[in-house]
């Protein structure tokens, strides 16, 4: 007879910095980025910092630098707090967050998930 005592059924977590790999973090970050509009601008905006990344190569103008990093970032926030209503999780876990980008630009384009 079995008497251990049934436990319930873990909550989902919902602190970035839980996570101890990126594995782990990375269907947390999806479910952050449920919204289609907060997807599109992501897109958006890493779109935009790869085409601010080849103008800094091929200008060799710094400035192209802050404008793809305010491209990037200025995109995505305005997606997750006007439309996600969420805080974007590059605030808690910068680099897992930086990497979940690009899996979900890529994943995008590959059609893994919807835009």
């Amino acid at each position: 007879m079995n008497t251990t005592p049934l436990s319930a059924p873990s909550a989902p977590v919902t602190d970035a910095r839980a996570f101890k790999t990126f594995a782990e973090f990375y269907p947390f970050y999806l479910t952050e980025h449920s919204n289609l509009t907060c997807r599109r601008l992501h897109f958006a905006g890493s779109s935009l910092s790869l085409l601010c990344l080849l103008a800094l190569v091929l200008t060799r103008n710094p400035w192209w630098l802050l404008v793809g990093l305010l491209c990037g970032y200025g995109f995505a926030w305005i997606g997750h707090f006007v439309f996600e209503k969420n805080k974007p999780a590059s605030f808690k876990r910068p680099l897992y967050s930086f990497m979940g980008d690009w899996v979900m630009y890529k994943d995008i384009w590959t059609g893994k998930v919807k835009l």
